[in-house]
């Protein structure tokens, strides 16, 4: 009875165990099968399983970018500065030491035939003994020393003086010899350019972009500072003391950021006005464009000689030009999200959005000018909604092959 048991028991594990073998075969042919042949993928999801950098799903409103040729006005700022072609100097014809001074900041005001300043001069009082013991003894030789006098600087009116009364004049009065503003010839070559404000109509691209061209300066106007020169110093012949940029001849100059400067021509005509006095709008021609690179930028200087003899050096102006652009397609401004100096449009593409870099211009008027060729894509309106805060934009250009 016992040993039947025991058989029966034995058999039942066996057949247990052939069971769990059948069962564990096929399992492994079905690993094997899908290890071989790969998992099987739908290929029209493959786009939504690429990251947000890359490639964005969403509704938002697609628009086809506009062509053409536009015009629209620049708006730019600038200042009234000296104009450097217009100015003659002043300099010491005798050696000697400054006695008076009466200029105490530069650009300072100036008159012609103003005082600028006496200088004691032992050269001068030495010709004006010699003078007055040429008119006692050999008169014959009177108009040579009165010649002298007047080289040495001395008036006419000066020498006769000295002839009549006897009296020796110690000090050489400098005149002034133009109407305008003096400068003092040590800071003439730090003469300070005026520049623009910035352009008004480039902006960045909101939190995460950037202007692509950095705008120019703001206006500085020439800066009145002391003059160094001082009393009690000498000074030598033929030393170059004074500039004097005449009253008359004054210039007005804007500056333009390369976009601008691009589009801008000389002789281009132009309305400006001083800023506090918006009615006062007079037209003008631009006389000059001359490219400048100061405090690290690159920007232009519109130079406008004005007619107008109210202005002031300093003063500061408003200029509206007229700006013709032709090729290029436009966009809205939001439409380009900016990337420092990059710039990025979202693609439609089978229902999805793709970044492709472009190369664009700063905004005008709220429009993008984008020079690459994108007639016949279809871009997003809105390229801040599809920004991911968190990464990195993953432009179409940068993928790599296995990427796609």
């Amino acid at each position: 009875m016992r040993k039947n048991y025991t058989v029966s028991a034995l058999c039942l594990l066996l057949a247990a165990a052939l069971g769990a073998c059948r069962e564990q075969g096929p399992a492994k042919d079905s690993a094997a099968t899908t290890h071989q042949h790969g998992p099987l993928t739908d290929s029209t999801v493959t786009a939504l399983t690429q990251p947000v950098n890359m490639r964005v799903v969403t509704n938002i409103n697609a628009i086809t970018p506009e062509s053409g040729t536009r015009i629209y006005t620049a708006v730019v700022n600038g200042v009234v500065a000296y104009d450097t072609r217009q100015q003659t100097g002043i300099a010491s014809r005798v050696g000697g030491r400054i006695e008076k001074l009466l200029i105490r900041y530069n650009y300072q005001p100036v008159k012609k035939g103003q005082l600028i300043m006496e200088v004691y001069s032992p050269e001068l009082a030495a010709a004006q003994r010699e003078l007055l013991l040429v008119a006692r003894q050999t008169p014959n030789l009177l108009a040579g020393a009165r010649q002298r006098l007047q080289l040495l600087g001395m008036q006419p009116a000066q020498v006769e003086r000295v002839l009549q009364t006897g009296d020796i004049m110690y000090r050489v009065p400098v005149y002034s010899n133009a109407d305008g503003y003096i400068l003092e010839q040590a800071a003439a070559g730090e003469l300070t350019a005026p520049a623009a404000a910035g352009n008004s109509n480039a902006s960045s691209g909101g939190m995460g972009g950037m202007a692509a061209a950095a705008a120019p300066p703001p206006p500085a106007a020439p800066a009145t500072t002391p003059v160094m020169l001082r009393e009690g110093q000498y000074v030598s012949a033929g030393q170059p003391l004074f500039t004097i940029y005449k009253a008359n001849n004054l210039v007005a100059e804007f500056s333009l950021a390369p976009a601008q400067a691009a589009a801008v021509r000389q002789g281009q005509k132009l309305l400006y006005h001083p800023v506090a006095e918006k009615n006062a709008l007079q037209p003008g021609n631009i006389g000059l464009i001359e490219p400048v690179f100061r405090n690290g930028l690159n920007f232009s200087l519109a130079r406008v000689y004005p007619k107008d003899n109210r202005l002031r050096p300093g003063q500061l102006l408003t200029a509206y030009i007229p700006v013709v652009y032709t090729g290029g397609w436009w966009l809205p401004e939001k439409a380009v999200w900016r990337l420092g100096s990059k710039a990025v449009v979202f693609r439609k593409e089978n229902g999805t959005y793709a970044p492709y870099e472009v190369q664009a211009e700063p905004a005008t008027h709220n429009m993008t000018r984008v020079l690459t060729g994108i007639g016949s894509w279809e871009v997003a309106a809105n390229a801040a909604y599809l920004v991911d805060s968190e990464s990195f934009i993953k432009t179409r250009s940068s993928w790599k092959e296995k990427d796609l």
